[in-house]
């Protein structure tokens, strides 16, 4: 079963506040696929919320190499 690593939690979070910053500024962009307007900005918030939720949680461990696993 995959799991998400640290590197790859901060990265998702990038790519969700990038997509903010751009709805913000009235832009449109696409990520996995889904085109986002100003009009789904709560939707990224929430996704930054729990990518930020991620990366604290994976942060924490400190050195240990640990893996999230997410139920598909």
């Amino acid at each position: 079963m995959a799991g998400i690593t640290l590197a790859q939690a901060e990265s998702r979070l990038t790519e969700y506040l990038t997509a903010e910053e751009s709805i913000l500024l009235s832009q449109r962009v696409v990520m996995n696929g889904k085109e986002l307007t100003r009009a789904d900005l709560a939707s990224v918030q929430k996704g930054v919320e729990i990518w930020q939720a991620r990366v604290t949680r994976l942060s924490r461990v400190g050195g240990l190499r640990v893996r999230e696993v997410i139920p598909r």
